[in-house]
């Protein structure tokens, strides 16, 4: 190694603090709640390969994810300050809210890296506001698909004027733009200051040292196979996913086959954002300490096969998949390895009409561990968002709060008990639209080790229970209140 351990954690440190930069200029720059406030956004670094070097502790959905984005628009024709943008799911995407900015960093007329930034946007259009539709069939339901391309001012104007809120979504975008900027400026300075050679040996020691550490981890796991299966509440049915998990020395299989066929709905998956749920999973599973780069990913092979749920083909809809089938891709690897699961779901909300346009994900119960508590009302496993402050909320949407509390008791009991979900409850000041795409709600997320399941999670609409799935419109005046799941309990109950 030509770097020794002092100067690599130095470097490791650096590239962590040029993503988290990059992540404040983003969430200050924007205009929408949902970045502004839920800071619902991440960024990361990869080198001219298209590997990635560095991510900041965003959400991780979005990070596992964003590799398939650079490796899409890898060999195109780079040049200084000309950023790309997409979002199509089956080009390097996750679902069509999510967009993907990536601006190439040149030094001496040499491409040295690429600083990327992923936003979930409030809109991209379709024909329910919010774009995220719990009854989407296809991708053309959803909203704008947006290939690889160059993003310069036309492209703002032009796709923009193709969403709800057109001022936002330019602004959001500009700001996206400006995170990149700010990774160009940072990365630049740390190629003054080390070099062009020490530089690229910097980000290939990151990648090997995050791959050694990972793979020390798995070894330390006893050899075998580990199996688990869990269930998705479709509209018209469970859909179940199977997994296999096979330890062998210092590398780990997780093969889904057997799992559903990919079905006529919106919770299936791109194979990348798979990949992520997956990534995540082994991330708890190891040490959360090592460095957060594709180097971590490397001793981990995931099998789907395509055309199921978790490698969807297009132009199969993937709103639900990005946010609820990923959930439970994590819960069902860690279940494999006898872990207890959280709420496993992001509880999504979307509200509005052609000039509002209104989005959340809700927290609930942690599962339990070996030795502790799960937490409670915290946003869990794929999802890393905070809550729009009510103060926000109310100023800015026609929305009034009328309760927001813990859902006492809904953890599973058990030795270490899971988490508490919460109760939040919203009143119409004027007609809007809702989606609902939410999960537990038939099934409770399982305890490990003899704990018991979690509370399951229930919508309703004045007070009348919705299903897990819904759509509809709400009138001024009416309450809409989603009661999220608790987390499973571990061990059990004493006493």
């Amino acid at each position: 190694m030509s770097i020794d351990p002092v100067e690599l954690q130095v470097v490791t440190g650096a590239l962590r603090a040029v993503c988290e930069e990059m992540g404040a200029v983003l969430i200050r720059s924007a205009h929408s709640a949902n970045i502004k406030e839920r800071r619902d956004a991440s960024t990361a670094l990869f080198d001219p390969r298209g590997e990635m070097v560095m991510q900041a502790e965003h959400i991780p959905v979005h990070l596992g994810a964003m590799p398939a984005a650079v490796a899409a628009i890898l060999h195109e024709d780079h040049a200084p300050d000309r950023a790309w943008i997409l979002n199509d799911p089956y080009k390097g995407g996750t679902h069509l809210p999510d967009i993907t900015v990536i601006t190439p960093v040149f030094a001496g007329g040499e491409l040295i890296a690429f600083a990327a930034s992923r936003a979930h946007h409030a809109d991209v259009g379709g024909r329910v506001p919010g774009s995220m539709p719990a009854d989407s069939r296809t991708l053309a339901d959803e909203g704008v698909v947006i290939s690889p391309r160059v993003l310069d001012d036309t492209a703002i104007d032009e796709l923009a004027g193709q969403m709800r809120r057109p001022d936002q979504r330019r602004a959001d975008l500009r700001a996206q733009l400006a995170a990149g900027r700010v990774g160009t400026r940072r990365v630049n300075e740390l190629h003054e200051r080390y070099g062009e050679t020490k530089l690229a040996e910097a980000f290939t020691e990151v990648l090997d040292y995050a791959e050694r550490r990972t793979r020390a981890c798995i070894q330390d796991l006893d050899d075998g196979a580990y199996r688990a299966r869990d269930v998705l509440e479709a509209r018209e049915g469970d859909l179940e996913i199977v997994l296999r998990a096979t330890v062998a020395g210092d590398r780990l299989t997780l093969d889904f086959t057997g799992t559903a066929a990919q079905h006529d709905g919106n919770l299936n998956c791109p194979v990348a954002v798979t990949r992520s749920a997956c990534y995540f999973a082994i991330r708890v599973l190891t040490d959360p300490d090592i460095p957060p780069s594709a180097g971590a990913y490397r001793p981990v092979e995931v099998i789907a096969p395509e055309g199921c749920l978790l490698n969807a083909r297009p132009p199969a809809a993937v709103v639900g998949g990005n946010v609820e089938t990923s959930s439970r891709v994590a819960d069902v690897v860690l279940r494999a390895f006898g872990r207890a699961v959280g709420q496993g779901t992001m509880n999504n909300v979307t509200l509005g009409t052609e000039d509002v346009v209104y989005y959340e994900t809700i927290g609930g119960g942690q599962g339990a561990c070996p030795d502790a508590d799960g937490p409670s009302g915290v946003h869990v496993a794929m999802s890393n968002t905070l809550n729009t402050p009510i103060e926000a909320l109310e100023l800015e949407f026609p929305l009034r709060m009328t309760r927001y509390e813990l859902r006492r008791g809904s953890g599973g009991a058990g030795a270490f008990h899971g988490g508490d979900g919460v109760v939040r409850e919203l009143e119409a000041l004027a007609p809007l639209s809702y989606s609902l795409i939410t999960e537990r709600r038939r099934h409770a997320p399982p305890g490990a080790a003899g704990g018991e399941d979690g509370t399951p999670g229930r919508n309703l609409l004045d007070g009348e229970e919705l299903p897990a799935k819904a759509m509809g419109t709400l009138e001024q005046g009416q309450r809409l209140r989603i009661e999220t799941p608790g987390g499973g309990g571990y061990g059990r109950p004493q006493g």
